[in-house]
């Protein structure tokens, strides 16, 4: 069992409190480590270094951020798959998956560090010919960023990155089901030699948490989660009137049209929806099938679900892995239950497995409505709804018929159909001919009930800054 430290102002610092955090293997079930709990005393020692370093931080031009960045991103490749195996042990990935979170977060921090020459303001034309106003993008200031437990690295850096570029510092308290990755990675920072305080990571339970985001220093609170995560952070914003960023549940609505490959698609389909057990913010939820190639694309579907293994992946990572946790289980295995008794027809999966591990089989729900609560809500996990739909209008209104929208798919070559998904449909993001893949140059940012602000890009970078009007007369 590795001994692990929470890293603040600069260093490892010794638990101040004896409580621990279990982290299980969830392949087995099995408690591989123990994490320190931080104390309230820790986190405010924590926020207190970020905020010091912070003053000093900002000052630098912006080149020197970016170069920072780089040298973090250069010890991270050192260490990839240190933090893989981490990684690997505690979300239940195979250790290539693993790593190559680690090189894609990489490559996203090189992306942000590029940023550097390319934060702008605006000169805004005055009403008065003897004054000019100039309007600057400034740092918030402390971040807390709440990472979540499915790709917590790759999320690690999407957050920390464009804030530290912006002139940010950062307090992270990574998820409880995955902080040992975070506090190896925490080995990396220390090892590019950036100032002290500038990254600080902490694990925690939920009410230091609270403590850590009520903190008068912090102005701004990223997370990535669930609805209900959502509003708490919310409240906690309230407190100092902090900047929330909100990345939340999706429910990722799929439509295919009949002149749609249904071959290419339903193997699409199936990958996107089994990649890390579903557990994914814009995985494929709701199957949205033209009546035309409906019982076609339901009967590939059905064998591929069916023929989908599913099991260890540090064995054989060809296969679909485990669920985050038994919690995550049962709650699904409770949704595809209801669906059954409303009258949705289980065409694979559907029962909780013998054996160790928080495993959970492809499931295939056909004969679903729009009503049903396997529908109408995020299930998080490789179960997928299949719905029929007569006009192509029909399917579009019903994409949109809901609490949540994050991404949105539709698979047709008509790029009439294409351009009208495009103007109407209510999601955050579409995407033609392909399953989400969030390209990191564009802006990831979803609608109604899945979130404020966003990630990514240009845009994601603007969240982690203020403005300031400067009206100087001359």
């Amino acid at each position: 069992m590795s001994e692990y430290r929470n890293f603040y102002a600069g260093r490892f610092v010794e638990a101040s409190s004896p409580k621990r955090i279990d982290v299980r293997n969830p392949a087995t079930g099995e408690v591989f480590t123990s994490v320190p709990a931080a104390s309230e005393a820790d986190v405010i020692a924590a926020v207190d270094a970020a905020r010091t370093a912070q003053h000093a931080w900002r000052a630098l031009p912006a080149i020197e951020r970016g170069n920072a960045l780089r040298r973090l991103a250069d010890t991270l490749i050192q260490r990839a798959e240190r933090i893989g195996t981490a990684l690997a042990a505690e979300s239940g990935k195979s250790l290539a998956d693993a790593t190559s979170e680690v090189v894609y977060g990489v490559e996203l921090m090189r992306y942000h560090a590029e940023w550097a020459r390319r934060i702008e303001g605006e000169v805004i034309e005055s009403d008065n010919a003897a004054e000019t106003l100039l309007l600057r993008r400034e740092p918030i200031g402390v971040v807390a960023c709440l990472i979540p437990f499915n790709y917590p690295i790759y999320t690690l850096v999407r957050k920390i990155a464009p804030a530290l570029i912006a002139g940010n510092t950062v307090v992270v308290r990574p998820s409880n089901n995955t902080p040992a990755s975070a506090l190896v990675f925490a080995e990396a920072v220390l090892d590019a030699d950036l100032p002290a305080g500038l990254i600080n990571i902490l694990t925690m339970d939920h009410d230091v948490a609270r403590v850590l985001s009520t903190q008068p220093a912090v102005g701004m609170i990223t997370l990535t989660g669930s609805v209900g995560a959502g509003q708490i952070v919310l409240d906690y914003c309230k407190a100092n009137i902090a900047k929330p960023s909100l990345e939340l549940g999706g429910k990722t609505p799929v439509i295919v049209e009949p002149d749609a490959d249904i071959d290419a698609v339903a193997a699409a389909i199936v990958a996107a929806k089994t990649t890390h057990c579903g557990q994914v913010c814009t995985s494929a939820e709701r199957l949205y099938v033209h009546e035309s190639v409906h019982d076609d694309l339901l009967v590939k579907l059905k064998a591929a679900f069916s023929a989908r293994a599913f099991g260890n992946r540090s064995q054989d990572a060809s296969r679909m892995g485990p669920l985050a946790n038994e919690t995550s289980r049962q709650r699904i295995h409770a949704m595809v239950e209801r669906a059954r008794a409303e009258g949705a027809t289980v065409e694979a999966g559907g029962y909780l497995p013998e054996g160790d591990g928080y495993f959970y089989p492809p499931t295939l729900l056909s004969g679903c409505r729009q009503d049903m609560e396997i529908v109408r809500e995020e299930v998080f996990g490789p179960v997928l709804a299949v719905l029929s739909y007569a006009e192509f209008d029909d399917a579009l209104a019903l994409a949109s018929d809901h609490q949540f929208g994050l991404s949105s798919v539709l698979f047709t070559e008509n790029y009439r159909k294409a351009m009208r998904a495009a103007a109407t449909i209510e999601a955050g993001e579409l995407y033609i001919n392909r399953f989400p893949a969030d390209p990191y140059q564009g802006f990831h940012s979803g609608w109604k009930k899945s979130g404020l602000g966003g990630d990514d890009g240009k845009h994601g970078m603007l969240e982690f800054t203020q403005t300031r009007l400067v009206i100087l007369k001359h």
